[in-house]
């Protein structure tokens, strides 16, 4: 099957090709405008021709912005995003959105990503607690924070894991106990992404020990800086720091602030991880420009025409591809109006695969260079890949979850034994309690 060019001048096989209608060539011409206008475009790698036959040009990676670089450029890019009708494409217009069809979507992705956005610290709040927030918050909930949200002028940060709590997170032993109209919540969360410089959490605590563990949990909307959260960075094997440990020491929480009936939070919880599953392996891959380092890494130590270094690079393309399928699968069921199911777990699994995969392979071009290396801004790159690429497996449930929830949903297979389901958590030893 041959390729040929669509209407957008990209390179897809015959049964990719789709016409967009008069409107969606009107809002597709719209966005591309819009981003040559803001944003610079990614090199290009000519992978068209073939995955291993891209001209020689020479790369110049830059360094990683600092994290108060990275949150003023989201930000403003983000706000002009809204400003320019871009943001929420497919969230309610009342809160915000702009109330468009899911291809819309689909069609901004297309081709935004052909750009340099940064809007990396925006994925939990934008990916994760606003479709939560959609879904269970109050009208004056929605009406206080999806706005803000969408601009960028609140970020957002997810704590459902504790200590004792991780894939697991049903056994969470953080109270909030009723006082009046308020919550006052007691406990720790842990491994939470980017809490020092979040405005708000979306977070799941115990509201009646007495129940069983999946049906005594509320979930709550948490001020980051209200009196009695404290957050310490968690120094992570790559030197980096976005990850955190909170405490909760009597923060109170009024309960209009509560998303979801006061001990059904699991529902709530489950929908928003299937929305993380989602973000994570829907978001990326099947993409030439991925492959693009390690082409250039390859050819730099005169390895390009080594057959065993081709191949696995040829393998690595074609992992890209397939994950690219997975998330347009993903994608295709959103857009009909699915919510969130096993698709997720299957792309973030298949993501966190290849993450090791291609970490490997970068360190195996590299040679000594993964290892020992003059510039620290550009040649450590293949060392922080190897030494980050576990936490993908851990990240948004953990690749044995993922294995369990494909198991269970897609192939059918009896769930594990749960002696623990019906009894009330205040009688398990599980985690750090103890009966």
């Amino acid at each position: 099957m041959g390729n040929r060019t669509d209407t957008r001048g990209t390179s897809m096989s015959d049964d990719a090709v789709r016409t967009d209608s008069a409107d969606e060539a009107e809002f597709r011409q719209k966005v591309r405008s819009w981003m040559d206008e803001h944003l610079p475009r990614k090199r290009t790698s000519n992978l068209d021709d073939g995955p291993l036959s891209i001209h020689p040009i020479p790369m110049t990676p830059r360094p990683r912005p600092s994290v108060a670089e990275e949150l003023a450029a989201t930000k403003a890019y983000q706000s002009a995003l809204y400003d320019a009708g871009l943001a929420g494409l497919n969230w309610p217009t009342e809160y915000g959105g702009q109330g468009l069809p899911n291809r819309d979507v689909e069609i901004f992705n297309e081709e935004s990503a052909a750009f340099e956005v940064p809007a990396t610290v925006l994925t939990i709040g934008l990916g994760m607690c606003g479709p939560t927030v959609l879904e269970w918050g109050t009208e004056e909930v929605k009406e206080r924070y999806v706005r803000p949200m969408l601009r960028a002028d609140e970020i957002w940060c997810q704590l459902f894991s504790e200590p004792g709590a991780g894939s697991d997170v049903a056994s969470l032993q953080m109270r909030a106990e009723r006082d009046g109209d308020e919550y006052v919540l007691n406990g720790q969360k842990v491994w939470t992404s980017g809490a020092h410089y979040c405005d708000f959490g979306v977070v799941i605590a115990r509201t009646d020990p007495a129940k069983p563990k999946h049906r005594g949990i509320t979930m709550f909307i948490v001020d980051m800086r209200a009196p009695g959260v404290t957050i310490r960075p968690l120094i992570q094997i790559t030197g980096g720091s976005n990850f955190n440990e909170v405490f909760f020491d009597d923060v109170r929480v009024h309960d209009s602030h509560r998303l979801g009936p006061e001990n059904e939070g699991w529902r709530a919880a489950v929908a928003m991880l299937a929305n993380e599953r989602v973000a994570i392996g829907s978001g990326g891959g099947g993409r030439g420009n991925a492959l693009r380092p390690y082409l250039d890494a390859a050819r730099a130590r005169g390895l390009d025409k080594d057959p065993v270094i081709r191949q696995r690079l040829a393998d690595l393309y074609i992992r890209q591809q397939v994950l690219g399928f997975i998330g347009q699968r993903t994608r295709a069921a959103t857009k009909a109006g699915q919510a969130p199911g096993p698709e997720g777990s299957i792309g973030k699994l298949y993501g966190a695969l290849l993450s090791r995969r291609a970490s490997d392979l970068g360190a195996d071009i590299a040679g000594a260079g993964a290892q020992a290396w003059d510039d620290e801004r550009t040649d450590s790159r293949w060392a922080m890949a190897v030494v980050g690429a576990p936490g993908g497996a851990i990240a948004g449930g953990t690749n044995e979850v993922q294995r369990n929830i494909i198991g269970e949903r897609v192939l059918g297979l009896p769930k594990e034994p749960q002696v623990d389901r019906d009894m009330p958590f205040r009688d398990l030893v599980v985690g750090t309690q103890r009966g």
